[in-house]
């Protein structure tokens, strides 16, 4: 029986939690065997009680430790670990391995979603990323995530940062180009869960197409009436300043193919 203990209380932590309970109904070999949190108070109706600690120095002996608290705690959180030579992983896209304290064997366990806080969510169609320092400790890593996920990838430091960054691309921004889309239809009276068909079958197309080839709208088909109706229509400067920077890169992609 392989034992996991998890760091932290947050989103990613909470979401793991879940992922590894719901794994032990099954019959694995993996135990979640401890959570360590600054306070028991946010993992109670997850956890019974003595299976939190607050104390780094009452942390059990385990195969595996994730580390799942924000990126800019990773470092310090790893530091204060008091035992040496066992696997610890982190969770971030963006932190490198090395950040971890080589008093332990490093490496990342990073499951590429967004984590939204009592948002359930499939663990099994969730892509986990894996990195170590060497073979052994990989095999490790990849059992404990095909427990959870049928979707499990190699991939180094680099193709990490750049997993990251596509990642706030298609999420993030895209998220944030909702928000434009709803305070459009809020200021004109118009439903917003008008458009929800629309964005599900745009995300839907991608299952079959590659984004260039799922590509349609005025910028790809250089209809300039409908752009520059558009434009006078936009009396938000920065809203403005999106359609004309998203419209030239659509146009400039399209010239490259």
């Amino acid at each position: 029986m392989l034992k996991v203990i998890i760091i932290g209380s947050g989103n990613v932590a909470q979401h793991l939690i879940v992922a590894f309970q719901k794994n032990q109904t099954v019959g694995t070999e993996i135990e979640l065997a401890q959570v360590f949190s600054r306070k028991k108070a946010p993992l109670l109706q997850l956890l019974d009680s003595d299976q939190i600690t607050t104390d780094f120095s009452a942390i059990d002996a385990a195969d595996l430790y994730i580390i799942a608290v924000s990126d800019d705690a990773i470092a310090s959180v790893a530091d204060q670990l008091p035992f040496k030579n066992r696997l610890v992983v982190h969770t971030s896209g963006s932190v490198a391995l090395d950040s971890l304290n080589k008093n332990n064997r490093r490496g990342v366990f990073y499951p590429l979603q967004t984590f939204t806080k009592n948002k359930e969510v499939d663990f099994k169609n969730i892509p986990i990323c894996l990195e170590s320092e060497n073979s052994t400790d990989f095999r490790l890593l990849e059992k404990v995530a095909k427990s959870i996920s049928e979707k499990v990838f190699a991939i180094n430091s680099e193709q990490r940062k750049a997993l990251h960054v596509a990642a706030v691309f298609v999420n993030n921004f895209t998220n944030h180009l909702y928000q434009i889309g709803n305070e459009i239809c809020v200021e004109h009276q118009v439903p917003f869960d008008i458009l929800n068909p629309l964005i599900l079958e745009t995300a839907q197309k991608l299952s079959t197409l590659a984004p260039e080839d799922a590509q349609t709208g005025p910028a790809i088909r250089n209809d300039k009436k409908t752009i520059e109706a558009h434009q006078l229509f936009l009396t938000n400067s920065d809203q403005s300043n999106i359609y004309k920077i998203l419209t030239q890169s659509i146009q400039d992609n399209g010239k490259k193919l």
